[in-house]
């Protein structure tokens, strides 16, 4: 994102396509199976980050592991971009709750 630009980055989350590695993990409830889990989660969210977005211009939030999307923080532009990145099922503006 470039110094000085008008759009501001909001949280958003993103949800992926059905993965069979995903589901095979998430089917191990041994505590081995949930750092594999963890792992696998946090690598293929980041690089899915690193592909479709500049370097520094988003903030990932967190891996969210009971489905398989993650949390982060950047502008409406990014979010239409990961939209229509390959995997991506849905991206959706964290709405505050009043």
């Amino acid at each position: 994102m470039e110094m000085g630009s008008a759009e501001s980055c909001e949280s958003y989350f993103v949800f992926m396509n059905y993965d069979p590695e995903y589901q095979r993990l998430r089917a191990d409830r041994t505590k081995r199976g949930a750092y594999e889990l963890d792992l696998y989660l946090s690598k293929k969210h980041d690089e899915l980050l690193a592909r479709a977005l500049e370097p520094g211009s988003y903030k990932k939030i967190l891996s969210l592991v009971i489905v398989d999307g993650f949390s982060v923080e950047i502008t409406e532009d990014q979010a239409n971009v990961l939209r229509s990145a390959n995997g991506v099922r849905v991206v959706e503006k964290n709405q505050e709750l009043a």
